[in-house]
């Protein structure tokens, strides 16, 4: 007796070696490709039958897909869809490709450390000027990473890939997350990444205990999605706990760190740089005073950006269908609760 084919709708453009990938799992799964702006743009009889849907931000009615067991999202953070009706259709598993984009992440944030402990916005806006300084030794003099300590703020799959990269840096980690006394990591992780075990972390560190762990630390890299209780979560009262002369990567989203406030610390030295990936307001406005600091880089939300991306989403995905077709839990499972 044959079993009957699970379909599954992909809304987003990928290539047909990427596609024969997903249709070589099983002879069960039916792939409809269907590269789509709107989901008005997709037959009402595709999403009438679809039992698992890959997509990037498309979503129908819930009354559009009686089918409909599972959403794939095309990527880490799904914030701007909780408010999605689909969201709450009972039955139904939501997943994320976290843990897909960490090598990338992972090396954007490792650039911008380098970037800012070793002067190099204050080298670049010399060298506009055609200007070799005399002081050059001690305006440009480094903040090495070796013997520093970094505190990661939430230790996900990109915090646990910085780790990996830290380590020959003979950087010193400390982490907070939120299950502190269960180390290992029970994501998706690919084969060489992260640190499935929690063993390159020094410390882990409760939620509650971020500031103390903050004290520590000479670099600070965030990297927490956002919700209720992380959203302002980087504050006035974080910045003027930190070590004079701290830097700070945040790749998380925007709204975790307060703005305002971190504009205040960038200008009294409490940070002494930063390196900004995420806002609250994206495309950044031109007005934004964020542009004109000097100790501040400021990056168009392209950390997670490769030309790879497509390729390790797909890998992820063909995971949870493994998984999917074995009645194995999914990885990446949004939980309502955390909001994520």
């Amino acid at each position: 007796m044959t079993s009957a084919p699970i379909e599954v709708l992909i809304t987003l453009a990928l290539n047909d070696s990427l596609l024969n990938q997903l249709r070589g799992i099983s002879p069960r799964i039916n792939i409809t490709a269907i590269p789509a702006a709107r989901a008005i743009d997709i037959p009402a009889e595709t999403w009438a039958r679809t039992e698992i849907l890959y997509t990037a931000y498309i979503l129908p009615e819930p009354s559009q897909v009686p089918a409909l067991k599972w959403v794939q999202f095309h990527f880490a953070g799904i914030d701007r869809f909780l408010e999605e009706p689909l969201l709450n259709k009972s039955g139904l598993s939501i997943t994320t490709l976290s843990g897909a984009a960490a090598s990338q992440v992972g090396e954007h944030i490792l650039a911008m450390l380098l970037a800012l402990s070793h002067r190099l916005p204050a080298v670049l806006a010399s060298q506009k000027k055609a200007e070799w300084p005399k002081d050059r030794f001690e305006r440009f003099s480094p903040v090495e990473l070796r013997g520093k300590t970094a505190g990661i703020v939430g230790y996900g799959s990109i915090g646990r890939q910085v780790a990996r990269l830290l380590q020959p840096f003979g950087v010193n980690v400390l982490a907070t997350k939120r299950d502190a006394m269960h180390p290992a990591d029970t994501g998706y992780t690919p084969e060489n990444l992260g640190d499935p075990d929690g063993d390159l972390v020094y410390r882990l560190y409760p939620a509650r205990a971020l500031r103390s762990m903050l004290r520590e630390c000479d670099f600070i890299i965030i990297t927490v999605p956002l919700t209720e209780s992380t959203s302002g979560l980087i504050d006035e009262s974080i910045f003027n706990a930190l070590r004079p002369g701290a830097l700070l990567v945040d790749v998380s989203r925007g709204g975790v760190v307060n703005q305002a406030a971190l504009m205040n610390a960038l200008k009294n030295g409490n940070l002494a740089g930063a390196a900004l990936d995420v806002f609250p307001e994206e495309p950044l406005p031109a007005s934004s005073p964020l542009w004109a600091l000097p100790n501040l880089i400021i990056t168009p939300h392209i950390s997670g950006n490769s030309p790879h991306y497509n390729e390790r989403g797909v890998l992820l995905f063909s995971e949870n269908i493994h998984r999917y077709l074995a009645g194995l839990p999914l990885y990446n499972l949004f939980d309502p609760q955390r909001g994520y």
